[in-house]
């Protein structure tokens, strides 16, 4: 997983504050998933930004290995949003699909379509 080169001891600092059950979790999935869909760009030949469009969804269920929760996938996207080299097209993509707009993440935890 690509992280920014300046948000390395962040994510550092992250995942050592995040080592029970629930938090080591999110990190898991949120790695899993990253390393999926840079490996799928490297594989396939495609762009990050391709890969996200195209394959993140499918990729972020091959990832869940341990069942998480709606609240863990939306604090992996915005972990994922931060620190990974690809995390604004990452968040972009997961906001379009619930219309969001700003310079936040959409948290499916509280989403409700209306």
């Amino acid at each position: 997983m690509k992280i920014k080169a300046d948000m390395k001891e962040i994510y550092a600092q992250g995942l050592a504050n995040n080592q029970d059950f629930y938090g080591k979790g999110v990190y898991d999935f949120l790695e899993r998933w990253a390393d999926l869909m840079e490996n799928k760009a490297l594989v396939d030949g495609l762009s990050m930004e391709g890969v996200i469009n195209t394959y993140a969804e499918e990729l972020s269920h091959t990832a869940d290995t341990d069942g998480i929760t709606a609240f863990m996938y939306g604090s992996a996207v915005s972990i994922l949003s931060q620190v990974w080299e690809y995390g604004e097209l990452l968040q972009n993509w997961h906001n379009s699909l619930y219309s969001g707009t700003g310079t936040g993440t959409v948290n499916l935890a509280v989403y409700t379509k209306v």
